[in-house]
């Protein structure tokens, strides 16, 4: 499974993305998609973020993939906010 998270300023472009997301999986909450993948479908995603959502995002967007195996595990309650630092890239 793949999960996609979001933050984009500009609303015409997080529009946009989130219907390209919503082609490959649905909607979890506003700006989170989950996707269940294969490596051509994230290849696929991967792809149209680089070369097309690139080039309108600003410095403060930001797109967090997340891909999880059949072992990860991760609860949340309430209101989930993100406080650690650490950047995660996967590729």
């Amino acid at each position: 499974m793949l999960l996609v998270s979001y933050d984009i300023c500009d609303d015409k472009v997080r529009t946009k993305f989130a219907k390209f997301l919503s082609k490959f999986g649905f909607r979890l909450q506003y700006s989170v998609f989950e996707i269940h993948n294969s490596e051509t479908v994230l290849k696929n995603i991967e792809n149209e973020i680089e070369n097309v959502y690139m080039r309108a995002f600003t410095e403060d967007d930001s797109v967090i993939l997340f891909e999880l195996s059949a072992t990860c595990r991760k609860k949340c309650y309430g209101y989930a906010k993100n406080e650690e630092t650490d950047v995660f890239i996967i590729e």
